[in-house]
């Protein structure tokens, strides 16, 4: 996650053979999952063209047009997206093994081996010399890629990425609140940033999701303890009476209530993992509640592209987990939907880039996000237990 506060609100040459056979015109003619896939690699081959520098280190620019003041290179969050559309299309389409290989390499240029303040390695916001002096560790930018590792793990057994997520949810862990003066004491704080102090759904929901998925893979009961600390301090502090999960906490006890998409999906996945570890079907229904309740605020009022397309994937993918256990459909088609209307009306076939404000410009995040959308969307329903 960006280190501006604004964040909140802000709403290659190897991948020539796939761009040929990913054009506009063939993905409207190509069924179901072939159409996705087709859509999913044109909009990362778009990417690629417009976002990637030029210099080797598979990092991407923050946006075009670039503003003044951009950096040369994207920060961590959106990168993290960039790197999680390849995984999402390797994960249904082995020719793009390399390109999530370069990527992955390219997120460790955002690795900080010396710690934070909590003295634990994590990616920083910025990527680290030579290509940057590092920034403050974010721990919800950590856990989307922890999330990532993970689902890497259990497509393909890579121990490294397992490795990796496993050192990722330590240093989530070390964000924990400690202090008991503090109005509602505990939860993971957003950032080691000493200009913030919040803590927030997105640091602390992944966070259950990820030590959840550590215990299913490795049977620790470590893992499932802390899953239910941070998920437990959530619904205590952060649920709305309507279901619904708000922004964040300050120390002062003061709510942030607004209701972001993804703080909505995540919640929906931590309970039904909570489901498949304890095959208690209390956390089936709740995940159940909950879905239903987000799908009628954002689907069914009207609120979906109110929300970032960034939030959106996250939030959808979520439901297809839910649906991986169900065996329903309605909101993988609610996603296919959304995903068409974004393709239909916000692309410039010219580009092939998506445009979500009046002055045409597009984010890396934006870009990375729709692919993962349509990548997941060619994904077989088995696949959809992976996800997070």
């Amino acid at each position: 996650m960006s280190p501006r506060p604004s964040r909140r609100v802000m709403i290659g040459s190897g991948l020539a053979a796939l761009t040929a056979a990913a054009t506009p015109a063939l993905a409207a003619e190509l069924p179901g999952a072939a159409r996705a896939l087709s859509r999913a690699t044109s909009l990362y081959s778009a990417l690629g063209r417009h976002f990637d520098t030029a210099d080797g280190s598979g990092l991407v620019r923050e946006q075009l047009p670039a503003a003044g003041g951009d950096n040369a290179y994207s920060y961590e969050w959106p990168f993290s997206q960039v790197h999680i559309a390849a995984l999402d299309l390797t994960a249904v389409d082995g020719r793009f093994e390399p390109e999530l290989t370069r990527r992955a390499a390219a997120q460790e240029h955002y690795w900080n081996a010396g710690g934070g303040t909590t003295k634990l390695p994590g990616y920083a916001s910025y990527p680290v010399a030579p290509y940057g002096s590092g920034g403050d560790m974010f721990y919800d930018d950590n856990e989307w890629v922890g999330l990532a590792k993970v689902q890497r793990h259990l497509q393909t057994g890579d121990a490294a990425a397992l490795a990796r997520a496993k050192e990722i949810f330590d240093l989530v862990r070390s964000g924990w609140d400690t202090d008991s003066g503090h109005a509602a004491p505990g939860g993971v704080f957003w950032t080691q940033a000493d200009w913030s102090h919040d803590r927030n759904t997105v640091s602390n929901m992944p966070g259950a999701q990820l030590a959840l998925r550590l215990h299913q893979i490795t049977g620790e009961a470590d893992y499932l303890d802390w899953a239910r600390r941070f998920h437990d301090w959530t619904d205590t502090h952060l649920q709305s009476p309507n279901g619904l999960y708000w922004d964040h906490l300050d120390l002062q006890g003061s709510i942030e209530r607004t209701f972001w998409s993804y703080n909505q999906g995540v919640p929906v996945g931590v309970a039904v993992l909570l489901y498949e570890v304890t095959r208690d079907r209390a956390h089936l229904r709740r995940a159940e509640r909950v879905a239903a309740a987000a799908y009628a605020y954002y689907v069914m009022q009207g609120r979906l592209f109110t929300q970032p397309v960034f939030f959106n994937s996250i939030f959808f993918k979520n439901l297809l987990l839910l649906e991986s256990v169900t065996g329903k459909d309605t909101y993988h088609r609610a996603m296919a939907a959304y995903a068409d209307q974004v393709w239909d009306t916000m692309r410039d076939p010219a580009t092939g880039l998506v445009h979500f404000d009046t002055a045409g410009g597009t984010q890396a995040i934006q870009q990375a996000a729709l692919a993962q959308i349509y990548a997941v969307l060619a994904w077989p329903r088995a696949k959809w237990r992976t996800l997070y």
